[in-house]
C-alpha cells in the first residue's frame, strides 16, 4: 500500500504542501505570540482595548518590511535593466 502513494513522482508534491503547511505554521506562531491585538491569557484579555501604539508600530514594521522598502520591486533587475535600457 505503501508502495502506491510513495513515488518519485509524488516527492515535489510533498514538498510543496510541507511548505505551504510550514509557511502557514510560522505566520500562526508569528501571530500567537508577536500581534498585539491577540491576547492568549485570559488576565491579558481583561484588560480591554488598549492603545499601545508602539507594540503595534514594531509588529507591523517587521524586519523583513524593512530589508524590501527601498529595494525595487521586481525579481531580476540587472536582467530586466539590460533588456529594457537602450543606452547599454
Amino acid at each position: 500500500m505503501a508502495s502506491r502513494w510513495i513515488r518519485p513522482e509524488v516527492y515535489p508534491l510533498f514538498a510543496a504542501t510541507g511548505m505551504a503547511v510550514g509557511i502557514c505554521g510560522m505566520q500562526l506562531v508569528r501571530n500567537i505570540t508577536g500581534n498585539p491585538e491577540v491576547r492568549v491569557l485570559k488576565q491579558k484579555r481583561a484588560a480591554g482595548v488598549l492603545e499601545n501604539y508602539a507594540e503595534g508600530e514594531k509588529y507591523a514594521e517587521h524586519t523583513l518590511r524593512k530589508y524590501v522598502r527601498n529595494k525595487t520591486p521586481q525579481i531580476m533587475p540587472s536582467v530586466n535593466k539590460f533588456f529594457s535600457d537602450p543606452s547599454e
